[in-house]
């Protein structure tokens, strides 16, 4: 099966820290695709490259058969003093813009929640549906009946997207006002609105305590089995992680250490170390326990 998302090579650089180093993935459609490893492992800066808020130091980003970042043009270079442009080559990588990401659907959430806090829920929403609304400014001011029947359907859509995730009760109550957990769910709403295909969530359930976090387990299993969506998790309760992904990729200071089924992940050595450490690992390995070995436990 053809990948929806495919990453090749993809580095990241800050100065000199190399924050993810030629990563590769591939990601089915349709599928729970889970990246984990230790804090500082590159995680999020490789979910910030794929949706577009980092601009990749190298590699390509491939989506549904768009290149969304890759080297642009080669271009000549000056170097030296005498301005001899002919003189050397240099190589850039062009990035699609966040905004335009989205068009193509991709939607994401955050680690650290990012709702428009004086805003109702409903209204959070409708903020989700802008790329996917037809009317210009003009036809706005007008007020034109084509515009009044767009906003009229998509408060409709906008209150069956938070029936969806459980929060219509609580549609006119400002973003602020509402639990941590419903405006984690808020969130996941938002980025429905603008009808992905891919969606990613870094560390949906932090903050939950344990009935929250199997609640929107579930809700996740659920967006995969009836909207068919493709979900790229980042998460560190490896419980979740376990329970519902089709495939694991593991980073560990940038570099993609193991991939597999969460049972292969489970009994990787690589992983084990990379979460207790080389001792441990050794340890569980010579005790005949690392073939059940759980690196979140």
């Amino acid at each position: 099966m053809d990948a929806i998302l495919e990453v090749k090579g993809i580095t990241k650089r800050f100065g000199g820290l190399v924050a993810v180093d030629a990563v590769d993935l591939a990601v089915p459609p349709g599928s729970i695709f889970s990246i984990i490893g230790p804090n500082g492992a590159g995680k999020t800066t490789l979910f910030n490259m794929i949706a577009g808020l980092y601009q990749p130091s190298d590699g390509e980003i491939w989506f549904d058969g768009h290149l969304l970042a890759g080297p642009a043009p080669r271009i000549p270079l000056p170097i030296g003093g005498n301005g001899d442009a002919r003189s050397g080559i240099g190589r850039r990588i062009r990035a699609v813009p966040p905004h335009r990401m989205v068009a193509l659907g991709i939607a994401r959430t955050f680690q650290n929640i990012r709702l428009f806090q004086n805003m109702t829920a409903l209204e959070n929403v409708l903020v989700g549906m802008h790329t996917r609304l037809r009317a210009n400014t003009l036809k706005s001011i007008l007020r034109t009946p084509a515009v009044m029947r767009e906003e009229r359907e998509a408060r409709e859509r906008a209150e069956e997207i938070l029936q969806l995730v459980g929060l219509r009760r609580v549609k006119d109550d400002l973003a602020r006002n509402l639990s941590y957990g419903d405006q984690r769910r808020l969130e996941i709403a938002r980025a429905l609105a603008s009808e992905p295909k891919l969606l990613l969530l870094d560390e949906p359930t932090a903050g939950m305590n344990p009935q929250e976090t199997l609640r929107l387990t579930q809700f996740i299993s659920r967006l995969r089995q009836e909207r068919g969506l493709t979900i790229l998790l980042i998460e560190h309760d490896m419980r979740v992680v376990m329970g519902i992904s089709d495939t694991v990729a593991v980073l560990d200071h940038g570099v993609k250490i193991a991939e597999g089924t969460p049972a292969e992940i489970q009994r990787d050595v690589r992983v084990i170390e990379a979460y207790l450490g080389r001792g441990a690992a050794a340890a569980l390995d010579t005790g005949g326990k690392g073939e059940h070995a759980d690196p979140g436990a």
